[in-house]
């Protein structure tokens, strides 16, 4: 059968992205080609990645699983930083020490954050997500020694995942292509992406037991195109955190 269809995925951790759409053929009519440009177009739209939030988004399914660490870090009066700059750098400072320790105990350290200050009269706090190693808490409360500090493990269901997180974590950030609210330590994983052909009687279907998230079908009389993003079916779990809150 031939190869007329075109297919791309995107993979990060267990979150997947997929689409198939029509190809041109050297024999189709200008109304054919104009019909399968729009649907190959429209299928493109769904797989680009150009906000801050969906980059985010991807990245972080391909770094954390259900049960790492959301932390948020905030400063007492006598702490508080006085300015961004002064912000970013009491969180590199912890950053340091947190990854030196991980680096003395021989266990892995990938942490996501951003800075954040809400208008009126907000504060300077911080939005983390750090991989968990276990009884993490007292570690970060030590290490951090600014104010309070609340952590929550990471959720991946249909009212949580990893959408809503970056979502979130981006929410101060105006919705402007290429612009970028948060920061990775090295060593971050970065999202699969795989586009080849396929046969024409392709279609697309979530793996059995898959958490499917979006589905969308267009079709034509000159062809069709589908997407589907979907989180797999058995996602790993990392140690349970409990919610807790301590100055």
């Amino acid at each position: 059968m031939a190869k007329t269809k075109w297919k791309k995925i995107i993979v990060a951790g267990p979150l997947v992205m997929e689409t198939v759409y029509p190809g041109c053929g050297r024999h189709d009519s200008p109304r054919a080609r104009a019909s399968k440009r729009k649907l190959s177009s429209e299928a493109q739209k769904r797989m680009n990645v150009k906000y801050s939030y969906q980059k985010l988004e991807l990245m972080l399914a391909a770094n954390f699983l259900p049960g790492d660490l959301i932390v948020t870090l905030t400063y007492d009066d006598r702490h508080l930083p006085r300015s961004r700059e002064e912000a970013k750098a009491k969180l590199k400072y912890f950053r340091q020490k947190l990854s030196a320790e991980r680096r003395k105990a021989g266990q892995p350290f990938v942490m996501f954050w951003n800075c954040e200050h809400v208008s009126g009269a907000g504060r300077w706090h911080h939005h983390c997500v750090i991989n968990a190693t276990g009884d993490d808490y007292k570690q970060l409360l030590k290490l951090w020694g600014q104010g309070e500090i609340e952590i929550t493990p990471l959720r991946v269901d249909k009212e949580k995942n990893y959408s809503t997180l970056a979502r979130y974590m981006c929410k101060e950030a105006t919705d402007k292509l290429g612009q970028r609210c948060w920061s990775y330590t090295r060593g971050a994983l970065k999202p699969e992406v795989e586009t080849f052909r396929v046969n024409s009687d392709t279609t697309l279907e979530a793996p059995e037991g898959s958490m499917v998230i979006e589905e969308v079908t267009d079709r034509t009389e000159y062809g069709a195109y589908q997407f589907i993003k979907y989180l797999g079916a058995h996602i790993p779990r990392r140690t349970h955190v409990r919610r807790r809150r301590r100055t």
